[in-house]
């Protein structure tokens, strides 16, 4: 019999994805999660959702799901366990890594974390814990590192257009990403665009994605040459005079010496290295030049690659070069990550007053040398003998898989693993603790592919005896002894804090609204004040 909606309520998509859908949630009258939409009032998000989140239902209450704590029963890998207490499970760990860190040393001990859960607490929460106590310190280089950093040497802050001024542009280039698999809401105002001015549509790719079969102008070009094609651009603009000087010289750094650079890297050589036809770059970089309101929406495909940090540098200089970041519907957009523009205060959720420079710092993607002791990796520090990992699944993510497993594998590292499925990684774990789902406890999102900060509060309770990771954050904070204000702090009095501090009410208050628009001016979002 189908269940009655009891309510519907405003959330937050949890999902490492830039798109950080504002979602309607129908809670069911059995205390069950129904049907998950998304928000039809959020001016980006536009009530469109991805087919993972509008069956999340589905994982909630999924037959396979983690509902107990558990102790490793068999060999490493086996998947052998058997149910224990919280307490027991909480005990365990707080004398391992006791016995670790009086050993070993406190560096010894490495919290990990990932992009499994991107709310504010939920994910950054752990380094309340790791600081205090001292533990090793994590570089987080999974995913958007190579191409932050070539954005952050082209544009120089993580800022940018509101993404909504696609439906402004008339021409849209999407480059390095298939936004019509992985970023739904992208598409729906690059409709809007192409319906109400005739926009047109470039996507430029490795592959002949679905993205690229819609587009007007496809150009599918060699890994890792994306430089090659926006110098040679760059050349054509200079070439056909379809630079603007003077937005070059009063904003940009540009001079004669890059000039004669560009100059050299010809269409014709891009051609050799892109395997484009000198046709195909010319006939983008005229319709590029001539089009004032070009919109460039560069994807995550620029991580994926060696040179992707370069080539990422050369794809932001294209809109300094026509000048179009002085309009509306024009410039480029990457992420919107800038604490300046988020305005939260979260010294308190990742323990920031206790942060040790001393304390090594190692790299998130060599977790495999790490484990496997290479000493480059190790940084000068101690092996890696404890673990608590959240919100990561490092087997199947992680470079150097073999590597990996093999440092997974080791007995001597007491790993635990906080989930809400027997992963891969987990199934490693001499401890494994049930992680809540997003409906199952308080949290806020960062809106990296848009500007709305966007809140998810409960709504409904978890399922067996799942726990967010701020609780078992909390917990060991508590039996290790660390120092620090903030796991005396229940979710909600960190949440409310950081919201107050930058006057944006209580966690309860946001939560009723949704989101909040965090957009910037104009002149700041296009850089019209000077780039950093």
């Amino acid at each position: 019999m189908q269940q009655l909606v009891a309510r519907t309520a405003k959330s937050a998509c949890p999902h490492d994805c830039p798109s950080a859908c504002a979602l309607e949630v129908s809670v069911l009258a059995d205390g069950r999660v129904g049907r998950i939409t998304g928000a039809r009032e959020n001016s980006y998000t536009l009530g469109v959702v991805c087919a993972k989140v509008a069956r999340y239902s589905e994982r909630i209450d999924h037959p396979e799901r983690l509902l107990h704590p558990l102790r490793r029963a068999g060999p490493k890998g086996s998947g052998r366990f058997a149910q224990i207490s919280w307490d027991a499970a909480l005990a365990e760990i707080a004398e391992r890594f006791t016995r670790i860190a009086q050993r070993a040393g406190a560096e010894a001990i490495w919290p990990y974390h990932s992009g499994g859960n991107m709310g504010v607490l939920q994910r950054y929460g752990l380094d309340r814990l790791r600081n205090p106590m001292r533990y090793s310190r994590q570089q987080t280089t999974i995913c958007v590192t190579p191409a932050e950093s070539g954005w952050l040497a082209g544009v120089g802050k993580l800022v940018g257009p509101d993404p909504r001024e696609m439906e402004h542009a008339d021409l849209i280039v999407i480059w390095g990403g298939n936004p019509v698999s992985t970023q739904v809401n992208v598409m729906a105002h690059v409709t809007r665009a192409r319906k109400s001015r005739g926009a047109k549509l470039v996507v430029v790719d490795v592959y002949r994605t679905p993205t690229v079969e819609q587009a007007d102008l496809a150009l599918v070009l060699k890994p890792g040459s994306d430089a090659a094609l926006a110098l040679a651009v760059m050349n054509i603009l200079i070439t056909e005079a379809l630079v603007d000087r003077d937005y070059l010289a009063r904003y940009t750094d540009f001079d004669a010496e890059t000039e004669r650079h560009i100059l050299t890297r010809t269409p014709e050589w891009a051609a050799e290295i892109t395997g484009l036809s000198v046709e195909a770059i010319r006939g983008f970089a005229r319709l590029y030049g001539t089009t004032r309101k070009s919109f460039i929406r560069v994807g995550f495909g620029f991580t994926r690659t060696r040179n992707g940090s370069s080539a990422m540098h050369a794809v932001s200089c294209l809109p300094a070069m026509t000048g179009s970041w002085t309009e509306k519907g024009g410039g480029a957009f990457f992420l919107s990550f800038d604490k300046n523009q988020w305005q939260l205060d979260t010294s308190l959720i990742n323990g920031a007053d206790a942060i040790d420079a001393s304390v090594r710092m190692l790299d998130q993607s060599r977790i495999g040398a790490v484990l496997c002791g290479e000493p480059e990796a190790l940084r000068g520090g101690p092996a890696v003998e404890g673990m608590l990992m959240q919100n990561a699944n490092s087997a199947t993510v992680a470079p150097d898989t073999g590597k990996v497993l093999k440092g997974l594998a080791r007995e001597d590292l007491f790993l635990v693993v906080q989930e809400q499925f027997l992963t891969p990684t987990a199934c490693h774990a001499d401890i494994v603790l049930p992680a809540t789902m997003f409906v199952e406890h308080d949290d806020i999102y960062y809106g990296l592919g848009h500007t709305h900060l966007t809140f998810g509060p409960k709504l409904v309770e978890p399922r067996g005896e799942a726990q967010p990771n701020s609780y078992t954050v909390r917990e060991l904070g508590r039996l290790l002894g660390a120092r620090h204000a903030s796991l005396a702090m229940s979710d909600r009095q960190l949440l409310d804090h950081a919201l107050a501090r930058a006057g944006m009410g209580s966690f309860a208050e946001a939560a009723k609204v949704g989101w909040i628009d965090c957009a910037l001016p104009f002149e700041r979002a296009h850089f019209l004040t000077g780039f950093p």
